[in-house]
């Protein structure tokens, strides 16, 4: 067998330079013997078996017991098989070892680092980095459960989660009651730390749903404070926090003596100023799987070392990401971008049950120009605000106010909880959620929500009148009019109702329900295709690869993949309003400038909370403070380009196997509009728009002659595709 050579190089690497064997001096080592000793190395090496003690022990007796020599052997080996790049110091002063182990990590089948070396010390804080879908969380959880190969089971853990999981059960909890059994503290300690972080009796005597996002990480933290623990895990600690809490974490973390943290967060200020290590995510060339490599200093110094990652710190567009937003269409009277579409004027709120106000007095306007920053505290009422122009609450002042919002807008709401709306699907593909979200060309889970649902007492003003179904609606004299069906009454004997008439009659969620289909509708949703073709190709629009859109699982995406995939959905009906509650949540920063970009270049209105004034300030031009339950409006959206017209609704189409074998062959005929040649006659005729809207309004009424009558089938005969409609007879 040929000598390891490069296993004795090492080993000479690690021996005193005194003892390093040349020809012309005669030491302990004999040649042989190194040799020997190289083969042995080059087995455990082969094995994967860096253990030193291992090392000690088979190498000790070939090496005169020097445990020194075999430990840097051991480690060199291992840095030049296993890849290892380790910039910290060895110094003994650099902190107690709390961990230094070797391990794999896998979510479902995806490796996501392979053979990757930890090693944290006392009272250092790391920042974990690394691009969106890494597995920065997955990893932060298989510590915190004790998963990972060789984790010292003594150390004590807490994780801090980005409250990206709904979570029914905990919502339930008590505030006080659960911060206390968690914790472990005695009630005057968790009262005095709560009152700190500005919690009021109100607040600490109710249930944890009923807190903001930004209070509930608030309780995370006010636990973790709590909580003695040797690591503390922080995943987006800073989510929904005001600038105010955010200096208190800051200073908190930095007044850490013996605790060692772990912070995942895409706040680079935050953690320029908290972190006193990175532990970077890199796939560096020969590397077939990402590995950690540890970086001593601040994130500017890590940035130092390597350029490459400076987007950690810009807000800037990248080559391999952008958004592509789909433009909102015509707005019907709106002719230019600065006509408004919303106007409130002297509205109020109040929540059912309170005797005062949250917001009073409010006076503010919208456009297809306008980009708003809803600026406030935690609970200033922002989320309010942005439900009332979502359409999801109304004022509570109707008869005193001006409250004027465009029948025909469509808005797309990404709420400050935005994976709420994944929540019940997430062993679905995403794909297949947006397909169940908009397969009846309307927004189902918009319809389904609360503020959309029919209360047991409007079902029953519904059945009392009659009322079969809502057919259609149109303006008229400046006043909208709706055609409304009753039961047992011919089609031809519709009545039209105006707006106010229907809404007195307690029709306000029906007519809700109406507005929704019918924008639906002049968005095009009832042409466009809700195959997995057509849907993979919008998320690739907004950087959710098929890996997994199509493939993957909602459970395995990340919190950034998560925020994308919602994004998506939301801009499906393209919209002519887009409301972002806390929009930097999750996403990294090459995302976030891919963002920014694409709302800069969209055609609609933008409204969006956001504590981070950097992303912010970078799309919006105008903005609204709320603060003393009023709003103070500050800046000029200007004028943007009109985008919002009249287009064709036409969507590219899938080709199945058939189609790609007929072109194959030469047949050019194959490439018709497949979408349209499915609303045939018996004849094969293309039928109007007119016949079309008349054939869903028989089939709902179950009015089978009047289908076969459109559809132009003789007696007796049976049409292709339809056999449920009969043969007539």
């Amino acid at each position: 067998l040929s000598p390891p050579t490069h296993a004795i190089s090492l080993l000479r690497q690690a021996l005193p330079s005194k003892d390093i064997i040349n020809e012309e001096e005669e030491d302990d080592y004999e040649e042989e013997v190194l040799v020997y000793a190289a083969f042995l190395a080059t087995s455990l090496a082969e094995a994967n078996d860096f253990d030193p003690s291992h090392w000690n022990d088979v190498l000790s007796p070939y090496l005169l017991d020097d445990s020194k020599v075999i430990e840097k052997w051991c480690s060199l080996t291992e840095k030049e098989i296993l890849g290892d790049v380790d910039s910290e110091s060895e110094d003994e002063d650099s902190g107690e070892e709390l961990c230094n182990i070797r391990f794999s990590l896998a979510y479902g089948g995806k490796i996501l680092l392979h053979q990757t070396r930890l090693h944290l010390r006392r009272g250092h804080r790391y920042a974990l980095v690394g691009e969106n879908g890494a597995g920065k969380t997955t990893l932060m959880n298989a510590i915190n459960k004790g998963k990972l190969e060789g984790w010292p089971t003594f150390l004590k853990t807490h994780y801090v989660d980005s409250g990206s999981n709904v979570d029914p059960v905990y919502e339930a909890r008590h505030v006080m009651h659960n911060l206390i059994s968690a914790t472990g503290s005695s009630e005057e300690k968790c009262k005095n730390l709560l009152h700190k972080l500005k919690f009021t009796q109100d607040m600490m005597d109710g249930s944890i749903g009923e807190l903001s996002g930004g209070w509930q990480m608030k309780l995370r933290l006010a636990e973790a404070v709590l909580v003695d623990a040797d690591i503390l895990l922080l995943d987006e600690p800073t989510n929904h926090l005001d600038h105010i809490t955010c200096s208190w974490l800051t200073e908190y973390l930095q007044s850490l003596v013996d605790t060692t943290v772990i912070i995942v967060s895409h706040d680079t200020h935050f953690m320029q100023e908290v972190c006193t290590d990175v532990i970077h995510y890199e796939k560096r060339e020969g590397w077939i799987h990402r590995k950690l490599v540890h970086y001593r200093g601040t994130m500017s110094d890590f940035v130092a070392k390597q350029p490459q990652a400076k987007h950690y710190f810009e807000l800037a567009t990248s080559n391999d990401l952008e958004f592509k937003f789909p433009e909102p269409g015509r707005l019907e009277g709106i002719r230019t971008s600065t006509q408004k579409f919303l106007e409130m004027e002297n509205v109020s709120f109040r929540y059912p049950g309170q005797t005062k106000d949250l917001l009073t007095g409010i006076t503010i306007k919208m456009n297809l120009s306008s980009r708003v920053a809803l600026l406030g505290a935690n609970g200033a009422g922002k989320t309010t605000l942005v439900k009332m122009i979502a359409g999801d609450t109304m004022p509570s002042n109707p008869d005193e106010c001006k409250f004027f919002v465009h029948h025909n807008l469509r808005v797309a709401y990404v709420a400050q909880h935005s994976f709420f709306h994944v929540e019940e699907h997430m062993d679905s593909s995403p794909v297949a959620y947006i397909q169940w979200r908009f397969k009846d060309a309307y927004d189902k889970e918009k319809l389904e929500s609360a503020a959309f649902k029919i209360s047991d007492n409007e079902q029953a003003a519904i059945d009392a009148f009659g009322l079969e179904g809502i057919w259609s609606r149109r303006m008229r004299a400046g006043r909208l009019e709706y055609e409304v069906k009753k039961k047992g009454i011919l089609e031809k004997n519709n009545k039209y109702y105006s707006k106010e008439e229907l809404l007195d009659m307690g029709f306000e969620r029906l007519l809700k329900q109406t507005d929704e289909k019918i924008a639906a509708r002049e968005a095009g949703l009832d042409l466009r295709p809700c195959t997995t073709t057509e849907i993979q190709r919008h998320l690739d629009d907004f950087g959710l690869a098929q890996e997994f859109g199509t493939y993957g699982k909602i459970r395995g995406l990340s919190g950034g993949q998560k925020v994308k995939l919602v994004l998506a959905a939301a801009m499906w009906n393209c919209p002519h309003l887009l409301v972002l509650d806390e929009p930097t949540n999750y996403l990294d920063r090459k995302a976030l400038g891919a963002l920014s970009a694409a709302l800069n270049n969209w055609g609609g209105a933008v409204l969006m909370i956001s504590h981070s004034k950097e992303f912010y300030s970078s799309v919006c031009k105008e903005e609204w403070l709320v603060e003393g339950g009023t709003v103070h409006v500050a800046g000029d959206s200007g004028e943007r380009e009109m985008k919002a017209v009249a287009k064709k609704k036409a969507f590219a189409k899938d080709e199945d196997e058939e189609t790609t074998k007929e072109k194959a062959g030469g047949n050019v005929n194959v490439d018709g509009n497949k979408y349209k040649d499915s609303a045939l006659n018996f004849w094969g005729q293309t039928l109007p728009k007119k016949d079309v809207r008349n054939y869903e309004k028989a089939k709902k009424k179950g009015d089978v002659a009047r289908m076969r009558e459109i559809l132009k089938i003789p007696a007796g005969k049976i049409m292709p595709g339809m056999e449920e409609l009969g043969d007539g007879k």
